[in-house]
């Protein structure tokens, strides 16, 4: 029989035992004990989530060879179990499968809310030895023995309250799952058998040196090792090892995150509506944009990137982030360079204002923060290749392991290349991106994680079609540009070490750095008339300009961080201490020339642009020194209270660079708080009310009398219930929420040229996600979003208008099953709806861009080590848009992409 190697697969000679969690605020038991991001499972990631795993050598050499493929050819035959019982012991309750002598059993461990699973493959029960006992001893609900298909064996251990610890050791004749401390409550069922006995194996384990979890600068727990300490003396007739797998079962539901509080913190317990994309959905639905994620996110609507880019552009809760995203915690300012999705682990979309922790930001209304993969202790590498119509061709690869024999040094080197047409007319793109990093284990409490990502990107720049009735009746693949003119091409750097010392177990100490540098340049034909009508008065042609510019970002953050744990009498505080530096700089030069107008319902293409003449010049940024400090204070295990704030001080500047003739400083300094309280009614249910407040410096004007404008403004109030079901496999987030924004910049009525500060925008809605597993194989992610986002104030704009590119409602279902057992193991379906209301396109209200529904459906088998897919987008060729700015996009018709990757 064929050893199964699915996307995730770590062999390690150990001992196992699965700990059941210290407290809610320490140790928060996942769906699966394993890797969530589909890699390769490490040492201090299954401490992390409850799994304690202490190591000896790896797998023995012998005729069969060693290593992998050693250890492939030992299991190309069945081990039948012989004889299974209970058996009380010294140690506690021991569950025996017993085996021939000589016959050794593997194990893939897992845990699903309160029950312990361990998948025995290569094996078969003998005489119909299935076993099942309810509550066979303290704090046990259950213990089921199975045949699960021809091949395989299911034990599972099922707690009252709680996971239970469960010990597994192993010899040459018999797998023993050791119950410590319970005590059997009916004897006559676990009496000794007439056999020889079997002794418990591996109760002792080795003694290993162990390494503490440490968090990347967003929180994200990196792999650290633990060091062997090797038996001199091994019992005679007795392995002193168990080999231990762990198969891949990431899911749609994440239980933790650290956006909202920068701690890796369960989702329970965050008093803010936050989700979690995982790299399973990515890898399932075969997304290939940031963009598509918003479809899997309540109150989140996409956002084209600058002239067609892929950046992370959202409109979240009724006002645009503005591209103002994070990576791994630190401030990324993608608006002008893509980014790709070739390393990502997770994005977490926090709703709402986020200053309490990150300062100012041009995106007032939430957060999204991508989660890079990190460096893993086991070889793991995935070749993967994806093929689409529109000439659509992409290939990835993700590799992974030790430099070291100690493993005390790790890589990872992400690579993804793109070449790519388009549905849009002259349309094209190539992209390479390259993203190594490094994890140090300097010592058993100290390690160094270094990142760094290049990307060069080249595409044809298409801002898309202008605002009104006309534009809307041409085909979605006309291009109102030049094709020998539209061009753009952008390199992008991104490096980050991330520093981590524990002083003990409570007190720890992060310093993170962050560099993120940006060039390009950008020559496009655009309209150069932006006030209707666009088009003259024959209503078909329109006039034009070419415009080329260089821009370019830099950003620099430095973050210190100092984490802890203690009790003030009854109450238990996790305390988080920060201070970051940040400096921010964008400039930019344009110049303009005329070119000929262009017929948009008969384009004749070949026009070419007059001299260019310099017509502006940019430089803006800011200094930041922000100091913040959050407490979560456990009140009891079932009510808790979230405090923090900020305080920013930013120099900020904006220069016209063209002329050197204006320039305009401000300093000034904002604190921004958080309360936020929890109650958890059982261990299923969390019940919140939180209120945050944000800012955003006005940098770029004065007033008619020449004085700087104060920060924009925003507050928030929520409240919601977040609840699991089914063990914990489904859980469901409801929200209701308002998001005023204050200090809006209106018209000046005694001067159009300038502005004043008297506007407010407010957006009111309600918001519902799903996301988990209904049954084994059958995943899902659901939302839906009421958004109620207007103008409640305004001089110039009448109340009531609602803001830009905002529906009413939105929806959206995706849902895969594989099926698990029989002769189509392996084949899975997927299936996605997404809904979206209409939308205005600008303020005040004149164009309306309409509802829309959208389907999509996806076939993939797995098989041993590869998997191939077929997506199918916009099944029903349905045609709809998405805005960027001042423009509208049109969004792919129907789409087919071909995946096929493999691991070994």
């Amino acid at each position: 029989m064929k050893l199964q190697i699915h996307s995730l697969l770590l062999v390690v000679s150990a001992t196992v035992a699965i700990a059941p969690p210290v407290g809610a605020a320490e140790i928060s038991i996942p769906p699966t004990p394993l890797n969530k991001g589909g890699n390769l499972l490490s040492l201090p990631l299954l401490k992390k989530e409850g799994i304690l795993l202490s190591s000896t050598p790896l797998l023995k050499r012998g005729a069969a060879g060693g290593g992998i493929s050693g250890f492939m050819a030992q299991q190309s035959s069945i081990t039948q179990v012989t004889d299974v019982r209970l058996q009380q012991t010294d140690k506690g309750l021991a569950v025996i499968l017993e085996t021939a002598a000589g016959k050794s059993l593997q194990v893939f461990p897992a845990s699903f809310g309160k029950t312990f699973v361990a998948n025995i493959p290569n094996a078969h029960l003998a005489q119909n030895k299935a076993f099942r006992q309810e509550n066979p001893a303290s704090g046990i609900a259950s213990i089921a023995i199975t045949q699960q298909g021809t091949n395989n064996i299911r034990v599972t251990v099922t707690g009252t309250e709680d996971l239970p610890k469960v010990e597994v050791g192993r010899s040459d004749r018999a797998l023993t799952l050791t119950l410590p401390n319970a005590l059997a409550k009916l004897n006559e069922f676990i009496a000794p058998t007439a056999q020889q006995p079997v002794p418990p194996a591996s109760t002792a384990p080795p003694k290993t040196e162990t390494a503490p979890e440490t968090q990347s600068p967003a929180g994200e727990t990196t792999p650290q090792q633990k060091k062997p300490v090797q038996s001199t003396t091994p019992t005679d007739g007795e392995e002193q090892e168990i080999v231990v797998t762990g198969e891949q079962e990431t899911g749609y539901s994440v239980p933790n995150a650290s956006t909202a509080t920068k701690t890796d913190t369960p989702l329970r317990d965050i008093p803010q509506s936050i989700q979690v994309i995982p790299r399973q959905v990515l890898e399932d639905r075969q997304v290939v944009r940031f963009s598509e994620l918003a479809d899997n996110v309540s109150g989140v609507q996409p956002q084209s990137g600058y002239g067609g880019i892929s950046s992370q552009g959202y409109y979240l809760r009724g006002f645009p982030l503005d591209f103002e995203a994070y990576r791994n915690g630190f401030r990324d300012f993608g608006f002008i360079s893509p980014r790709d999705v070739a390393n990502v682990e997770r994005v977490e979309f926090l709703k709402g204002p986020a200053s309490v922790l990150y300062g100012s930001a041009f995106g007032f209304s939430g957060l999204v923060n991508t989660v890079t993969k990190k460096p893993q202790a086991e070889p793991f590498y995935r070749l993967n290749g994806t093929v689409g119509n529109y000439d659509f061709y992409r290939t990835t690869l993700d590799f992974t392991g030790s430099l070291t024999e100690d493993k005390s040094l790790l890589y990872r080197l992400n690579v993804a290349y793109e070449n790519a047409d388009s549905f849009r007319d002259f349309n094209e793109n190539e992209s390479i991106f390259i993203a190594p990093s490094l994890t140090w284990q300097i010592g058993s409490r100290t390690t160094l994680t270094t990142e760094f990502e290049y990307q060069n990107y080249n595409y044809v720049f298409d801002r898309g079609l202008l605002p009104s009735e006309e534009f809307l009746d041409l085909p979605i693949s006309r291009f109102l540009g030049e094709p020998d003119v539209n061009d753009a091409g952008f390199r992008s750097f991104y490096g980050t070490y991330n520093f981590e010392h524990e002083f003990s177990d409570n007190w720890k100490f992060r310093q993170g750095f962050n560099v993120v540098d940006i060039k390009g340049n950008t020559e496009y034909v655009t309209t150069s008339n932006f006030e209707q009508p666009f088009l003259e008065e024959d209503g078909r042609t329109l006039p034009r300009n070419a415009q080329r510019s260089d821009e370019s970002s830099e950003n620099y953050t430095l973050q210190n961080e100092f984490f802890g744990k203690f009790n003030t009498g009854s109450l238990r505080h996790n305390v988080l201490l920060g201070v970051e530096l940040a400096r921010y700089r964008f400039a930019y030069d344009f110049e303009d020339a005329a070119i000929a107008p262009l017929d948009i319902f008969d384009p004749v293409y070949g026009a070419e642009p007059e001299p260019y003449i310099p017509t502006s010049g940019e430089e803006y940024g800011a200094d930041t020194v922000g100091i913040y400090v959050q407490d979560l204070i456990e009140i009891s295990p079932n009510l808790k209270f979230l405090a923090g704030g900020r305080f920013d001080s930013i120099d900020s500047f904006y220069e016209d660079t063209l002329t050197d003739s204006f320039r305009l400083e401000q300093s000034e300094s904002e604190f921004s708080p958080r309360l936020g309280i929890i109650y958890q009614p059982s261990k299923s249910t969390s019940i919140y009310a939180s209120w945050t407040n944000s800012f955003n410096p006005e940098i770029f004007s004065r007033n008619r009398t020449g004085q700087p404008f104060q920060p924009s403004k925003g507050e928030q109030f929520e409240i919601g219930i977040k609840q699991n079901f089914l063990d914990d496999k489904l859980s469901a987030t409801l929200a209701l929420y308002q998001l005023t924004k204050q200090n809006v910049l209106t018209t000046d009525p005694e001067d159009p040229d300038f502005s004043i500060q008297i506007g407010e925008q407010k957006s009111r809605g309600v918001e519902l996600d799903i996301a988990g597993e209904i049954l084994p194989g059958w995943k899902v992610i659901a939302t839906y979003a009421y958004t109620d986002a207007f103008v409640s104030e305004d001089n110039d704009t009448p109340i009531g208008d609602r803001l830009q590119g905002i529906p009413k409602h939105g929806a959206s279902l995706w849902t895969t099953y594989e099926i698990q057992s029989g002769k189509l193991q392996g084949l899975g379906f997927g299936a996605g709806i997404y809904y979206a209301g209409d939308r205005e396109v600008q303020l005040p209200n004149s164009i309306e861009l309409p509802s829309y529904l959208r389907a999509d459906a996806s076939i993939f088998y797995r098989r041993n080590n590869w998997r191939a897919a077929l997506n199918f987008k916009n099944i029903f060729d349905t045609e709809y848009y998405a805005t960027q700015g001042f423009y509208i996009t049109p969004q792919a018709p129907f789409t087919i992409l071909g995946t096929f990757s493999i691991e070994f």
